[in-house]
């Protein structure tokens, strides 16, 4: 099928494992304050963490056909990201689907949708992301496409992208910038360091940041 695609170029494994160490807060501002999925894409449950290579799906409104597709078809370390048109009143993902991800050897989940069986979910400990639970279900008529461009959390996402997800939410960096970002989230993790060791020793940030000099003289 034309919107199929089942190859592209995948990262170097090394370099998704260093990007998977890093906070997403840190990522986010390694790209000047984007790449990084709107607010409403959270984990399912807390402590949760995960970075892989994106293995983008879309889906019909109110459909799944093509994440099953992508169950069957992704490689052990992949991250499905699924986009679901925006809709998010039904739960394209849940327990059976995370179990089947999780013996595959999947890396995780982010669904622009909806999800059920939560409780179960936050026991199997496997990371998924998403918009919303919900309980209603989808239905299986409709094709879609597989590793297109697609649009999650209100991002681009193109496969091969690296996904990186903890409980901020979501940073995608794209592949062709990724070691580029990793050398400048890694220069602020660096100066993060510098600047709790100065408030430990008393000083303040407004200080720090020089952000007197932003307002107008007292009095």
């Amino acid at each position: 099928m034309e919107n199929i695609r089942d190859n592209f170029q995948r990262p170097d494994p090394d370099l998704v494992a260093a990007l998977g160490e890093i906070a997403t807060a840190n990522l986010g501002d390694a790209m000047n304050r984007q790449g990084v999925m709107h607010s409403r894409i959270k984990g399912v449950f807390k402590g949760i963490r995960m970075a892989g290579p994106a293995y983008t799906v879309k889906n019909q409104i109110r459909e799944n056909l093509m994440s099953h597709y992508a169950l069957k078809h992704a490689e052990p370390g992949d991250v499905l990201v699924i986009d679901n048109g925006g809709y998010l009143e039904a739960a394209g993902w849940g327990e059976l689907m995370t179990l089947a991800a999780r013996i595959k050897g999947l890396a995780g989940v982010v669904v622009d949708g909806g999800v059920r069986d939560s409780a179960v979910l936050e026991a199997m400990r496997f990371p998924v992301f998403s918009a919303r639970i919900t309980p209603k279900g989808t239905i299986k008529h409709m094709p879609g496409a597989i590793n297109g461009p697609v649009v999650c959390g209100d991002l681009p996402v193109h496969p091969g992208d690296i996904l990186v997800g903890d409980d901020d939410g979501v940073a995608v960096v794209p592949l062709g910038r990724a070691e580029a970002v990793l050398e400048q989230a890694r220069a602020i993790q660096i100066k993060e360091k510098g600047l709790r060791e100065r408030i430990n020793k008393g000083e303040s940030l407004f200080d720090i940041f020089g952000l007197g000099e932003l307002l107008p003289p007292a009095g």
